[in-house]
């Protein structure tokens, strides 16, 4: 290791450790890596255009988000959390299986935890604490939990930045979440029902049967967009890019022009937004392309893949090890620079010893999602705090069972690559 690179990582940490953005400290880093070893400041221009001209999946990105943000504007969340209460809103701690199955849901149009959350995570809150029988950490807190299913269930903002930097197909690690998302909510209202059961929290006003099919029906176009984004790529009509592109297009069409509920004025504002969030993404991207070139020059993936390939490590204990590292560093870091700054260091390892790559990137991406609800960083807890004005300790306090449920789920994914591999293989999936 370089004195070079021992100024690039002093001056990350530094930056990051006086609050900083994350993306402006790996910039600067990067920078500062160049100066001091004598390369031009150009390279970094040349490395950025590279990166961004060879990765035509990053548009997926944008389009993504304008699709979550459509959602959010128009009447499709209310209309989908209509349909939601009628399903599993009757029985007990029926509005936290609410919370956990709108994000379910929800999901599969989004593909952003952030969106889940300060959406439709926030109707939920003002439900459940208006009826009397929740209190407002509880409510933030299944909020925030549930919202981590956002990005597993496809389609998913992180593993497209995955694919990114492991060149594995999109649609493999889209599929292979599938049942670790459905897996995680299944945990959730577990202990959400334990919960109400020991808490004893009073059962809602049921929604009459009679009025389900109805709510369905009003419902069913929105939950048609997982099913029409899962058949353009794995029919051959799309590529995953081109996937998000109709996912933006069918949320525009369904908000604006069946549902009348999104006018000019919003498209605009919507349109904005998602802008500013793009660009958000754009620079971690284009700040984790410039470090990433100087991992790479500094040959550091090569040298750990050998050195511990030559300590003879078991595949299972490396995972372990290796999950344990993203919890932490879940802890103070964002899930975008976790996977596209410290993955890649890992991927050779991972091909040295023989780890499926959509096995790993599945369950990396899961790690990063409980790393957003993990204190004291945990960013789903301030978003929440900051959109409900939810004292942050009171967060805090009721997420401990939640994150445990999670970490749980997490460790089955490690130990049982099936689960994540199963539905892949199905499609065909070689590896």
């Amino acid at each position: 290791m370089s004195t070079e690179f021992l100024v690039c990582i002093g001056l990350l940490f530094f930056l990051a450790g006086i609050g900083a953005p994350i993306a402006y400290a790996i910039l600067i880093a990067s920078m500062g890596y160049l100066t001091v070893s004598g390369q031009g400041i150009g390279i970094a221009g040349k490395v950025l255009m590279d990166g961004l001209y060879q990765s035509f999946i990053l548009l997926a990105v944008p389009l993504f988000i304008v699709a979550a943000n459509i959602m959010n504007a128009g009447t499709i969340s209310d209309r989908l959390l209509a349909f939601c209460v009628a399903l599993v809103g009757r029985f007990r701690g029926g509005l936290g299986h609410v919370n956990v199955v709108a994000s379910l849901i929800f999901s599969g149009m989004s593909g952003s935890a952030v969106a889940d959350a300060a959406g439709i995570g926030k109707i939920i809150i003002e439900m459940m604490t208006k009826s009397g029988h929740y209190t407002r950490g509880y409510a933030a807190a299944i909020t925030a939990a549930s919202a981590t299913i956002g990005p597993i269930i496809p389609p998913s903002i992180p593993m497209v930045l995955y694919a990114l930097v492991s060149n594995t197909s999109i649609g493999y690690l889209f599929l292979g979440g599938i049942i670790p998302g459905l897996m995680m909510g299944l945990v959730l209202m577990a202990m959400n029902s334990f919960l109400s059961h020991r808490r004893g929290f009073a059962l809602e006003d049921p929604v009459p049967l009679s009025e389900l099919p109805g709510r369905t029906i009003n419902a069913f176009p929105a939950l048609l967009m997982p099913a029409i984004l899962l058949y353009g790529i794995y029919g051959g009509v799309t590529t995953p890019t081109e996937a998000a592109a109709v996912a933006a297009f069918y949320a525009l069409v369904l908000a604006a022009l069946f549902y009348r509920a999104l006018s000019f004025h919003a498209l605009y504002g919507i349109l904005v937004e998602s802008a500013r969030s793009s660009a958000a993404v754009g620079l971690v991207i284009g700040g984790a392309l410039i470090l990433n070139y100087v991992v790479a020059s500094e040959n550091i993936p090569s040298v750990l893949a050998q050195q511990l390939v030559g300590l003879d490590v078991d595949p299972l204990l490396f995972l372990l090890g290796v999950n344990l590292l993203f919890l932490l560093l879940g802890c103070v870091l964002d899930a975008t620079t976790i996977i596209l700054v410290i993955i890649p260091l890992f991927l050779p390892t991972c091909r040295e010893l023989g780890i499926d790559l959509v096995h790993f990137g599945v369950v990396a991406v899961v790690n990063c999602m409980i790393g957003l609800i993990t204190p004291p960083y945990g960013i789903l807890l301030f978003v929440l705090n900051a959109v409900t004005r939810i004292p942050l300790s009171e967060i805090i306090r009721e997420i401990w069972p939640f994150l445990i449920a999670l970490l749980m789920a997490l460790m089955g994914l490690v130990i049982w690559p099936d689960i994540v591999l199963w539905l892949p293989r199905l499609f065909g999936y070689a590896g």
